[in-house]
């Protein structure tokens, strides 16, 4: 398969230990060094991982290094990538690619123009949950699709999260922050989206962080906190999604799809597995459906890999920047439309659908 595609990490905070553990044990790739601002902890994580440290400018401009793994904080992505790119590395970032579309479309143009790849978290939808259901509307499990629902609701991160205030800023909210999720695994089931319509609110105006050194402490909200509305994918189907902050509790599933000749339940969407369910006509129950595609025993750090893959073999990753693109531009216009009292918003963008992981795959050969 041929030399692994050398990697470094910007950004060391703690998402990138589940990173480094997943890409340790990954064909195609080889974390070889890693950086961070604060260059005591980039080199911590050298020490543990055994990678060289550095700052992130001697990272860029090192030899060796072929691909940069960005995993610094959202405010920070697009001016990382762009570096990373000018210094003639290709870039895989977690999510979001960017905070807006205009920080976001200069990325993918600068790296079309210097040939390089740009891939985006997240990679949950590659793992068996999502490719097992997408396995089986292909084959016609469910005859038609014509309609889903997509549901993530809770009380907000401040009831655990000992500094939550960042996640009600501008960038934040519950669309931004779980919409990733969610949005890339309805585009990969059901292919892009064409027009949305949606309705914002907010039930507080200010938030008490419950754990931590700053229990007890109150911040202003500046972003609404509960989001709704219709998608319309470019095939026709339907999809309802709610994103809140608001919700104490619920049995609402993550997602379904709903189909002339039955029905599917998908797991959620920001994990790798979990049991794909089928209702029939004629059934009295739902039915656990078996494997049937994605990676098995996945984590994060498999789109890196799938990449790897794609750049070695001259073909497409699935984890793109493109599809990351539309899944920002699908956001940005659900929000826009919501406060424009719902008008319907007409989405720019659109990508192709990513192609299907096969059950048993890898991602040094799928």
């Amino acid at each position: 398969m041929g030399e692994p595609l050398k990697v470094g990490v910007v950004g060391t905070g703690t998402i990138s230990r589940t990173y480094f553990e997943h890409l340790a044990k990954l064909p195609g790739t080889e974390v070889v060094a890693a950086a961070d601002l604060d260059i005591s902890r980039a080199k911590a994580a050298g020490e543990k991982y055994g990678v060289r440290a550095m700052t992130p400018d001697e990272l860029y401009a090192d030899e060796e290094v072929e691909a940069i793994l960005n995993l610094t904080i959202p405010a920070a992505h697009a001016s990382v990538t762009l570096a990373a790119l000018g210094a003639g590395k290709h870039v895989y970032g977690e999510k979001p690619l960017a905070v807006t579309r205009q920080e976001a479309r200069p990325l993918l143009d600068a790296a079309a123009q210097a040939a390089l790849r740009i891939g985006c978290a997240p990679d949950t939808v590659l793992g068996t949950g999502t490719q097992t259901a997408r396995a089986l509307l292909d084959r016609g499990e469910i005859g038609q699709p014509i309609a889903a629902t997509a549901f993530f609701v809770s009380p907000g991160p401040e009831p655990w999260h000992p500094d939550p205030e960042f996640y009600y800023k501008p960038g934040g909210g519950p669309l931004l922050d779980m919409g990733p999720y969610y949005l890339s695994a309805l585009i990969n089931l059901l292919g892009p989206i064409a027009r949305v319509t949606g309705r914002v609110g907010r039930a507080r105006q200010e938030r008490t962080v419950g754990s931590g050194p700053k229990e007890g402490t109150t911040f202003t909200v500046e972003v609404d906190t509960h989001v709704t509305g219709v998608l319309e994918h470019e095939s026709g189907v339907l999809t309802s999604i709610v994103t809140s902050f608001d919700v104490w509790g619920a049995k609402l599933p993550r997602i379904e799809v709903y189909g002339s000749e039955g029905s599917l339940s998908v797991p959620d969407p920001n994990t790798f597995a979990g049991d794909v369910e089928v209702f029939k006509p004629g059934s009295h129950e739902w039915s656990v459906a078996q494997v049937a595609g994605g990676y098995a025993d996945s984590g994060r750090g498999y789109g890196l890999a799938d990449m790897a893959r794609a750049i070695r073999d001259g073909g497409r990753h699935r984890a793109s920047g493109e599809l990351a693109y539309h899944v920002l531009d699908v956001m940005e216009s659900l929000l826009e439309s919501g406060t424009r009292g719902g008008a319907p918003v007409e989405v720019e963008s659109t990508v192709e659908r990513p192609a299907a992981v096969p059950e048993g795959a890898t991602p040094d050969v799928a």
